[in-house]
């Protein structure tokens, strides 16, 4: 017998009535309640049965029941215990579901997926999207695709060029792990509560290679994260921030051939990676 599609507003509230649930604004917590959404970000994430597939946040098992309807064999880690007897009913009859009390900082993925490759889809908590996003790329977990519904204005942000508002220090980490698209965009009336603000599914497909090559990655992201620091300030005094003085942060500017009036948001990948590999001779 078909089980009912939860992603609807009458099954959603049914289970929720019948748990004695309420979203917690605290853990970032709307239930989606349009089966259109979840098909498509199915689809985006071009799931077979053959494929594995990780959940951050599985919630009621509204997205979940998507996924196991693909036929992938699906790793759902939620932190909230509140909902562990929930989801026992809700994806009852889904063996190839199976769900892992944790928080996803913390938990071993490896161990838990236990494959050398997979895909990652979740409809993330706006409160902790990025960290959970960067855990899982820092980690260099063997993951081939992260299909997630963020907020609209972080989709932006990941996917945006340099020279636009948008272009940042999360744009230029995404994009070096990884080649972002936003897939759509999802309105609020698509949940319970609905949220102040439209969300977006982005596609991020991972990179085999970074796009540019650096001496050392850490001190990549540190370069970025001071070019960013003074939004709008011209990088002769924003990357002073590396704790340099201003002669040396202009021959630095010189040796990668970059003009210090510039500001970080102008900066391409291949800016930064020209500063990360000449930083060393400022020394000298």
């Amino acid at each position: 017998m078909k089980k009912p599609v939860i992603a609807s507003p009458q099954v959603t509230n049914h289970i929720l009535h019948r748990f004695k649930l309420r979203a917690d604004k605290k853990l970032g917590q709307n239930f989606l309640i349009d089966e259109d959404i979840v098909r498509r970000i199915v689809e985006a994430a071009e799931l077979t049965p053959e494929d594995k597939v990780l959940e951050v946040g599985p919630g009621i098992g509204t997205l979940t029941q998507g996924l196991a309807e693909s036929g992938a064999d699906v790793v759902a880690v939620e932190l909230d215990k509140r909902l562990l007897p929930v989801l026992a009913v809700t994806l009852e009859g889904y063996d190839n579901v199976r769900i892992v009390n944790g928080d996803i900082l913390k938990v071993d993925i490896m161990q838990e997926v236990g494959v050398e490759n997979f895909k990652v889809c979740a409809n993330l908590p706006y409160y902790i999207t990025t960290p959970i996003i960067f855990a899982l790329l820092e980690k260099r977990l063997p993951m081939e695709r992260l299909v997630a519904m963020v907020q609209k204005e972080v989709a932006e942000r990941m996917a945006a060029q340099p020279g636009g508002r948008e272009y940042g220090a999360l744009s230029v980490a995404i994009q070096y792990f990884t080649e972002p698209e936003i897939a759509f965009i999802v309105p609020p009336s698509s949940f319970i509560p609905a949220p102040a603000v439209d969300s977006a599914v982005i596609v991020c497909k991972r990179r085999k290679q970074p796009p540019v090559q650096v001496c050392d990655e850490t001190l990549f992201f540190r370069v970025v994260k001071a070019a960013f620091s003074m939004r709008r300030k011209m990088l002769n005094n924003a990357l002073k921030n590396m704790g340099i003085s201003s002669e040396q942060c202009a021959k630095w500017l010189e040796l990668a051939g970059i003009d210090g009036k510039r500001r970080g948001e102008t900066l391409t990948l291949e800016d930064f990676a020209a500063l990360t590999n000449t930083f060393g001779d400022i020394a000298k």
